[in-house]
């Protein structure tokens, strides 16, 4: 491999292949950049570097095309994909197509060099792989951190078919992620199937899992497939594997071991080839402490975790999960799809949402249905969601130590579900109260308010004025 620099840098946006200049130059390590993807297809022909860092789009040939393309012909090199445009089948199709990395915009520059050094590091030759994978319906909303490693995770498993257990609250989509392991995976093309063990009886659960000869037990007229026969050469998704019986945890545990079980009331060993992907809300370590969980089968689940994180921890995913199900659930009702108005849009996210995205969903198709107009307004939510707002703002102040952490936490909240021009909507709010404070400690009386809050009485006057405050008790300003 000849290069005259160890890493190259494919990018349109001049001021982002200025900062990773930058940056590499100062860590040490050469960089050449190019501003599209033809002017780097070109180059290579002469030289080629160690490392590439490509955008996705691009000009021209854009970053996945050129990834397939390096990986077919020059397949020693590694290559970065980064992109603004971060969604689940970007990532997916970067790690499929081959990249080392996939780094979502905005990044942290001192991140990019610590990929890069270890792109330089682990230059090998690689078997190339083209094997791309075809665009699917939309799956996952998310631009927040918490969702990229989500990505991040379903991209890198998406050669693989290991054990993957997932963690997350209720209504944080947890059966999306595992058919969304499933579909970018080797056995997508075979059957996903999905059980959940909170909504199947006891007596039930072995015979759902691994189905019955016929006269096995009263009812059992007939032979019956369970669900790992069904699943065979798929993927079987345990819902709420806690809940499992602990009799039902042995029998899992040595289908996973070999491969084999015994349909109930059988004598005859069924093989299957299954993968599984288990999925609980509940602390499964706290389960084994409390004997309630098999510590052996707790370890073969979990050899790779996700963890999904709650709607309010990626605020900045609710207005775009919220248009998504408003349209969804216009063309589900036959009807015009709602628009949510900026106000709205703050609103729901600052709120904490306990139901997760399940919650925000059943809350647009009531919306759909409720909403008087096509614009939604903040008055126009459910009365449980306009009450739970109330309560937790005062929760919030509650447990607050002051004012300043209040006003921090609803910045932050504002800023993250974007927001712009915060002072010129807080500056009044704040004026008013303080104003309204100190008149009500004067009795009304304004040379006195003016005194406690440090402004001259005409300024006072002034904001009154501004603010449209009516005021009541002594007007001392004659």
């Amino acid at each position: 491999m000849t290069t005259d620099a160890a890493v190259w840098l494919v990018d349109d946006d001049r001021s982002i292949r200025w900062v990773i200049e930058k940056a590499l130059e100062q860590a040490g390590i050469p960089c050449r950049s190019f501003e599209t993807g033809d002017a780097v297809q070109r180059e290579l022909a002469r030289k080629q570097p160690a490392v590439l860092i490509s955008d996705i789009r691009m000009p021209g040939t854009d970053g996945l095309t050129l990834l397939r393309a390096i990986n077919r012909d020059y397949p020693a090199m590694q290559v970065i994909i980064m992109t603004a445009h971060s969604d689940l089948d970007s990532a997916v199709a970067s790690y499929q197509g081959g990249a080392f990395e996939y780094l979502p915009k905005p990044f942290d520059v001192d991140d990019v060099v610590d990929v890069v050094r270890r792109a330089l590091s682990q230059v090998q030759q690689a078997a190339p792989d083209e094997k791309i994978i075809e665009p699917l319906p939309t799956e996952i909303i998310g631009e927040a951190p918490a969702m990229q490693e989500v990505f991040r995770a379903i991209g890198r498993l998406s050669h693989s078919n290991i054990t993957v257990l997932i963690n997350g609250e209720s209504g944080t989509g947890k059966e999306l992620v595992a058919q969304a392991l499933h579909r970018h995976s080797p056995r997508s093309k075979k059957p996903f199937i999905a059980l959940n063990m909170a909504a199947v009886p006891k007596d039930l659960m072995e015979s759902e899992l691994f189905g019955h000869e016929k006269g096995a037990f009263t009812g059992a007229v007939t032979q019956r497939q369970g669900r790992f026969e069904q699943a065979d050469g798929g993927t079987l998704f345990l819902d709420e594997i806690g809940d499992m019986p602990h009799d039902t945890q042995t029998r899992l545990l040595r289908v996973l071991a070999d491969g084999m079980f015994y349909r109930v009331g059988g004598h005859t060993p069924v093989k299957v080839d299954v993968r599984i992907i288990a999925a609980t809300h509940q602390d499964l370590a706290k389960l084994v402490q409390e004997h309630r969980f098999r510590e052996d089968l707790f370890h073969r689940l979990n050899v790779i975790r996700i963890q999904l994180p709650r709607l309010a921890e990626r605020s900045q995913d609710i207005p775009a999960l919220a248009r998504f199900f408003l349209d969804k659930a216009a063309r589900e009702l036959g009807v015009e799809a709602k628009r949510l108005l900026p106000e709205a849009e703050a609103f729901i996210s600052q709120l904490d949402w306990p139901g997760n995205v399940r919650q925000l969903e059943n809350t647009c198709r009531w919306l759909t249905v409720m909403a008087p107009g096509r614009d939604v307004h903040t008055a126009d939510f459910p009365p449980d969601i306009l009450q739970q707002a109330e309560q937790q703002q005062a929760a919030a102040l509650a447990q607050s130590n002051s004012w300043e952490q209040v006003l921090q936490q609803w910045a932050e909240k504002a800023l993250a579900s974007g927001r712009e021009r915060l002072l010129e909507e807080a500056t009044p709010v704040f004026e008013r109260i303080m104003i309204e404070a100190a008149l009500k400690q004067t009795a009304g009386r304004r040379r006195e308010a003016s005194e406690l809050l440090g402004w001259g009485r005409n300024t006072l006057t002034r904001k009154i004025k501004e603010l449209g405050l009516v005021t009541e008790g002594e007007d001392d300003e004659e």
